[in-house]
């Protein structure tokens, strides 16, 4: 297999832009064919371009502001990002859903609860007509600043459906991935939410976690990985959850940094194009789902938007141009990672897709 190109230019805090990675993407075994590219794949099934169906769920992403720096973070969040979702912006998402009856709305960063207008926007979206609201939250930011302790209780109040990456059951393998303690007080902060009815049976405010696999390999399988997470917290911590969701490392971001600098660029990517499997093409995220930058640009995908891939060009390119039924005509761009979400059983922020 051809090798693909090992360096990555740095700008001020992250990996170069977005076309830096794409050159890694689309080069060495894709460039000289060794590997068929996603396009290809979906030509071999007759299901080029890929199409979307009915817009489900409008997420938004409000910003990359973040408490922590995880290691294979795909938004690259952090402390020291700037870019944060503006008033202006938040009310052009909240026409967006009003007018078009879009009913979950999907919010995420970043640490989300960082946007200085974030509880606004969440009790705004009922109002517009939002029947379900996910926050991706990271636990930690709980316990971050005195200003969010509260957190717990407003998602409660909100009626929120809380969605939290926890790496693993364990401290060493969570810590690894996403830095020392983070396992420690994500125990808080889940308790927290036990103690304020999350995660409890026979009630409607959801829990659920997100697994990621540490390193350069393809998550097990969701069912059995949920009955052990379940087991283990409970036993070891007195915490229950909802759902268990498993989602596939895409290799964009720090992530592509790391497989690039460990070496397991070339065979991580064999392996996502050899565990393709079409019957995950019909349930990808970006066939219902619309992706919403802390700018308000608008993409397939929350994946797309961090390599910058705009929609096709006929399709509006920014919320306050929303039009669900040329959204819908839309062809859906797709690239190398793509096969990230079409390995094995698949992966979308909902978890396994087949």
């Amino acid at each position: 297999m051809a090798t693909a190109t090992r360096t990555l230019h740095r700008r001020d805090h992250a990996l170069s832009h977005t076309e830096e990675q794409l050159r890694v993407l689309d080069g060495g075994a894709f460039a000289d064919g060794t590997l068929p590219t996603f396009a290809d794949k979906l030509r071999e099934l007759g299901r080029w371009p890929l199409l979307p169906g009915s817009i489900r769920i409008f997420q938004v992403n409000v910003g990359y502001q973040c408490n922590q720096t995880c290691r294979h973070c795909h938004v690259d969040a952090g402390p020291d990002r700037k870019e944060v979702m503006d008033r202006e912006t938040l009310e052009q998402c909240l026409q967006a859903v009003r007018e078009n009856g879009i009913p979950t709305v999907d919010i995420t960063g970043g640490a989300p609860e960082m946007n200085p207008h974030f509880r606004w926007f969440v009790g705004a979206l009922k109002e517009a007509g939002a029947r379900e609201v996910i926050v991706r939250s990271n636990l930690t930011i709980f316990s971050a600043n005195p200003k969010y302790h509260d957190l717990p209780e407003f998602f409660r109040d909100h009626g929120v459906r809380v969605v939290s990456s926890l790496p693993f059951y364990t401290a060493d393998r969570t810590d690894r991935q996403r830095g020392e303690g983070v396992f420690e007080r994500s125990i808080a902060a889940l308790r927290r939410l036990n103690e304020v009815d999350y995660g409890m049976p026979d009630n409607d405010l959801v829990l659920d976690l997100v697994y990621n696999p540490v390193g350069a390999f393809l998550p097990g399988g969701q069912k059995d990985l949920e009955a052990q997470y379940k087991r283990s917290l409970e036993r070891d911590h007195g915490i229950v959850f909802n759902s268990l969701f498993t989602i596939t490392n895409m290799p964009i971001s720090r992530f592509l940094e790391f497989l690039l600098a460990s070496g397991n660029y070339d065979d991580y990517l064999a392996r996502l194009v050899n565990a393709f499997n079409p019957a995950t093409v019909d349930g990808v995220m970006c066939r219902d789902t619309i992706s919403v930058g802390w700018d308000g640009k608008l993409f397939d995908c929350d994946f797309n938007q961090m390599l910058d891939l705009p929609l096709a060009r006929q399709a509006p390119q920014h919320v306050r141009d929303f039009d669900r039924e040329a959204l819908e005509r839309r062809a859906i761009r797709v690239s190398q990672h793509c096969y990230g979400c079409t390995a094995g059983a698949g992966s979308s922020c909902q978890g396994e897709v087949a």
